[in-house]
């Protein structure tokens, strides 16, 4: 979960607020592509619950990695404009939140602040995944799993406040679960 922990570390609860008014909630089954490879998307996802695998036919499409709760995705297509490197389908009943690109768009376009805060969340988030890939590249293992509890640690140091991101995170899914 700590993925999300650095973005939501970033922006601020009004923020917060207009990504859960602007998302969409969204229970998808096991089986279900979320992503295809080379399609273009239309919303950036944040997993809120359940599991996902990564697949790349440059990889044989076999299964690369594993998305848990906490991640984003699509955002590195949001950033740089193009389409997906890799498939990602639920492996069991999961609950997501996408935000429109076009609605993601405007804001970052009418609210200056909003977009420096979301960048550098980005900006930060991929950081952390690069780095962790690249330390998952020297150890023995054939799945690149986005997401292992040795990552906490170092991901925990990227925000000023992880007690403030935690809770907004138990507050986030609360609201969407409708609890």
């Amino acid at each position: 979960m700590s993925k999300v922990l650095v973005i939501l570390g970033e922006l601020s609860d009004r923020d917060i607020d207009w990504m859960v008014a602007n998302g969409k909630r969204t229970q998808i089954k096991a089986g279900t592509t979320l992503i295809t490879e080379g399609k273009p998307l239309e919303a950036l996802y944040i997993v809120l619950d359940g599991t996902l695998s990564v697949f790349a036919s440059s990889l044989g499409n076999k299964p690369i990695g594993t998305i848990i709760s906490g991640e984003v995705l699509g955002e590195m297509s949001f950033v740089d404009g193009r389409l997906p490197s890799a498939s990602v389908i639920a492996q069991e009943e999961c609950l997501i939140l996408s935000i429109s690109r076009r609605l993601l768009t405007e804001k970052l376009e009418q609210d200056v602040l909003f977009s420096l805060r979301f960048y550098r969340a980005i900006t930060k988030f991929l950081s952390s995944r690069l780095r962790g890939t690249v330390k998952r590249l020297g150890e023995d293992t054939n799945d690149l799993v986005y997401q292992q509890p040795q990552d906490e640690l170092p991901i925990s140091q990227a925000w000023d406040n992880p007690d403030l991101a935690q809770s907004r995170f138990k507050s986030l899914l609360q609201r969407l679960r409708g609890n």
